[in-house]
């Protein structure tokens, strides 16, 4: 990942992009891109180092989150200087994020993973579509913008893919609320028969 890392930033001296590491037993390291400099580095990815196939894409839901630090600051007492240690909270924002799995079929090689964020989950979510660069994106980013409200810019025919035109939420997110409506309910048991209550009579 480290050359890989180190050819896109030769080809683009300026390009925001670095390395996210996984911790995890697999090392499935990825390249995390800031949103203006995808097309390129995903163009060059494919037309420079010969990553072909982009085998699958994902949407992720970060919601915000609070998190606790240990701050050491130093403090003096009566002359004295010591380490006081105080616990902090602070709010990470949330944001949206897509997952690309690339491959190299001439080469075999991969996967390369890559990984764009929105700038939150409300009002800036907005990301390059890809499916320029790698077709099979396609179908995915729809799914991907149906689900979890991404919107990707200069997708060929951005639109709900599993979802009705007229349906205004995202399904994947996190917060996702499913509407109080038994009418679709295809077995309403037990809980379900409880709030709706006895069948009404027909007159």
């Amino acid at each position: 990942m480290t050359e890989i890392l180190e050819a896109i930033q030769s080809a683009f001296p300026s390009a925001d992009v670095g390395i996210l590491t996984n911790p995890s037993p697999c090392a499935q390291h990825s390249l995390l891109v800031a949103g203006k400099d995808a097309l390129d580095v995903a163009k060059f990815l494919r037309d420079g180092l010969g990553y072909d196939f982009c085998s699958n894409v994902s949407g992720v839901d970060w919601p915000p989150k609070k998190v606790r630090e240990v701050v050491v600051r130093k403090e003096t007492v009566d002359g004295v200087e010591s380490e006081v240690k105080e616990t902090i909270e602070r709010e990470v924002p949330g944001y949206l994020e897509v997952v690309y799995h690339l491959f190299s079929i001439a080469k075999r090689l991969g996967p390369v993973i890559l990984r764009l964020r929105t700038g939150n989950r409300s009002d800036e979510v907005s990301l390059p579509s890809l499916t320029p660069v790698w077709k099979s994106a396609d179908f995915q980013e729809r799914e991907i913008y149906d689900l979890y409200g991404i919107h990707f810019e200069g997708h060929p025919d951005l639109r709900r893919l599993l979802m009705w035109e007229e349906f205004t939420d995202y399904p994947m997110r996190k917060d996702y609320v499913a509407p109080d409506d038994y009418e679709y309910e295809p077995t309403p048991h037990d809980e379900i028969l409880a709030k709706v209550g006895p069948p009404k009579e027909v007159a």
